[in-house]
């Protein structure tokens, strides 16, 4: 048979050939398979990472540009895979963001130093008093976002709790007493 366009009697011969019924197999595309929603691990990370240190926003725009769901952005920034395991987060996308936090405030601190390091007791003389109270206040600012939350244990810390019960005695005459005549 040659080839180009051929009726359907001449196409349905062909596929009988030697009393076999031949038939079309589609090939195998590569990539996620059609309604497939499962999101790479990687893509996982990234949007966890973007709504932990950009916002919100900015990891919802990436997601929508890689059709994953906004409650799905909530999971990740969670560290979870999915909103079906929202309590229950998975440690390597809590890990990959806890690093990168790391690692941002790492870099953040070291500029922090240089530009206080900067600043120096003849600078803060010449300049006048109002600049001096807004050099103070953010500073007062600085100071307050380093230190540990009073509200909450540093880190994941798990605090034991013990509860003690201390039974009462009670004395013999708080008891009910039954008169047995024999």
């Amino acid at each position: 048979m040659g080839m180009g366009i051929v009726s359907n009697e001449e196409f349905e011969k062909e596929l009988h050939i030697n009393g076999v019924r031949g038939e079309v197999i589609e090939k195998e595309k590569p990539g996620r398979k059609e309604g497939d929603v499962n999101v790479p691990e990687t893509l996982r990370k990234i949007i966890g990472e973007e709504s932990a240190i950009n916002g919100r926003q900015d990891a919802l725009a990436l997601a929508k540009m890689l059709g994953v769901s906004d409650s799905s952005v909530s999971a990740y920034a969670h560290g979870a895979t999915s909103t079906n395991s929202y309590n229950k987060p998975s440690k390597g996308i809590q890990e990959y963001i806890k690093n990168r936090k790391a690692k941002l405030t790492k870099k953040a601190l070291h500029k922090l130093a240089g530009a206080l390091d900067s600043i120096t007791p003849e600078e803060l003389d010449k300049i006048k008093t109002r600049d001096k109270a807004a050099i103070a206040k953010d500073m007062s600012a600085i100071v307050k976002n380093l230190e540990p939350s009073k509200d909450s244990p540093i880190g994941d810390q798990q605090n034991n709790q013990f509860i003690f019960y201390a039974p009462q005695f009670m004395k013999e005459q708080q008891y009910d007493v039954i008169e047995v005549q024999e």
